[in-house]
C-alpha cells in the first residue's frame, strides 16, 4: 500500500511540475511591441513617427491609459433613440461596461473595432444586459443631430450578435463636443480631425469599466481574444459573474497593462499545483486507509 501510494503521489507532483513548467514558457513569451499609433496602448512618440513618415494628423493621437479613472457619469447624450441620457444611467445595474469610442460614419476603423468586439462576445457565455453593457460612444459632435445613424448602427450590430433579448444591453450614443471631450479625456483616448482625408484619426481600443464607472481594463487593437474580455468583465465586477471554475480559471492569470492581454500568473499556477498536488495525496491516503481497515476488521471477523 504505501509504495502505490508514494508511486501515485510522485505521479501528481510531477504532473504539477509539467504544469507549471509549461505555464512559464507562454508565460515568458515577449509582450507584443506595438509599431503603428492605431493599436498603440500608449501615446505614440511623434519622433518615432516623424521618421517613419507618418502624417500629422496621427502624431496626435494615442491612447493614454488611466487605469482606475473615474469617467465622468454626469454627462449628458442622446441614445439611438434620440433619448437624453446621461452616461451614469448605464452604471447603476451593478454590471461592469464595455466601452468603444467610434464615430458611426467611419468609413473604416471604427466598423473594424465593433465587428471584433462583437465577434468577440458572440464567444463567451455572458449576455449583454444580464452580464455587463455595451456602451459606443461617437466622438464626432456632427452625428449628434442624426440620430438615424446610431440606430442603424445598433440595428446592424444586433444582427451581427444574434442573441435575441440582448438590445437593452447595447447602446449607441451621441454627443454635443463638450461631453465628448469630457468623457474621451478621462480615459486617456485622443483623436485628431484629418482635413485631407476628410475623416478622423484615431486609436483602437475598447475599454472595461466597473459598475462605478472606473476604468480596470484596456484591449487594444481590432482584435481581442473571447478569454481576455470575458476575464475583464469577471473582475470588473468584483467577482459578482463566473462560475466558482471561471473564478478558479481567473486565479491563475494576470493582466498585462502594457499590452492589454491576460497571461498565465506562473506562481499561482505553481501554488494552485501544490495545492491539488497535496490535496490529491492527502485524499489518496484516506482511501487506501480506509481500504486497509475493512481488511482488518475481515480477517478479524474471520
Amino acid at each position: 500500500m504505501n509504495s502505490r501510494l508514494v508511486k501515485s503521489g510522485s505521479f501528481l507532483l510531477l504532473f504539477a511540475t509539467l504544469l507549471a513548467a509549461g505555464a512559464g514558457t507562454v508565460f515568458a513569451q515577449k509582450a507584443e511591441h506595438y509599431s503603428s499609433p492605431l493599436y498603440s496602448p500608449r501615446k505614440y512618440d511623434p519622433s518615432v513617427a516623424e521618421a517613419n513618415g507618418i502624417p500629422d494628423a496621427l502624431k496626435k493621437i494615442g491612447i493614454e491609459q488611466k487605469l482606475g479613472a473615474q469617467l465622468p457619469l454626469d454627462t449628458e447624450f442622446k441614445d439611438e433613440e434620440g433619448k437624453l441620457v446621461r452616461l451614469g444611467d448605464y452604471f447603476i445595474k451593478g454590471r461592469p461596461v464595455i466601452v468603444a469610442f467610434v464615430y458611426f460614419e467611419c468609413p473604416m476603423l471604427c466598423n473594424q473595432v465593433l465587428n471584433g468586439l462583437t465577434g468577440a462576445l458572440k464567444g463567451i457565455s455572458f449576455n449583454a444586459g444580464s452580464e455587463f453593457e455595451v456602451v459606443a460612444i461617437s466622438f464626432d459632435s456632427r452625428e449628434y443631430e442624426a440620430t438615424e445613424v446610431a440606430r442603424n448602427k445598433k440595428i446592424g450590430y444586433m444582427e451581427r450578435y444574434g442573441r435575441p433579448g440582448t438590445e437593452k444591453g447595447w447602446h449607441f450614443l451621441t454627443g454635443k463636443e463638450d461631453s465628448i471631450g469630457k468623457v474621451t479625456s478621462a480615459a486617456g483616448f485622443s483623436y485628431e480631425w484629418d482635413a485631407k482625408t476628410n475623416q478622423f484619426a484615431h486609436a483602437a481600443a475598447v475599454m472595461v469599466a466597473t459598475p462605478g464607472g472606473k476604468l480596470s481594463r484596456y484591449h487594444y487593437g481590432i482584435d481581442y481574444a473571447p478569454r481576455d474580455l470575458k476575464f475583464s468583465l469577471m473582475e470588473s465586477a468584483e467577482s459578482r459573474v463566473g462560475n466558482p471554475a471561471e473564478q478558479l480559471l481567473l486565479y491563475c492569470y494576470h493582466y498585462d497593462p502594457s499590452s492589454g492581454r491576460y497571461g498565465l500568473a506562473i506562481l499561482n499556477v505553481i501554488r494552485l499545483g501544490g495545492i491539488l498536488t497535496i490535496a490529491g495525496m492527502g485524499l489518496m491516503a484516506l482511501v487506501f486507509w480506509r481500504r486497509n481497515k475493512k481488511k482488518d476488521q475481515l480477517v478479524d471477523e474471520g
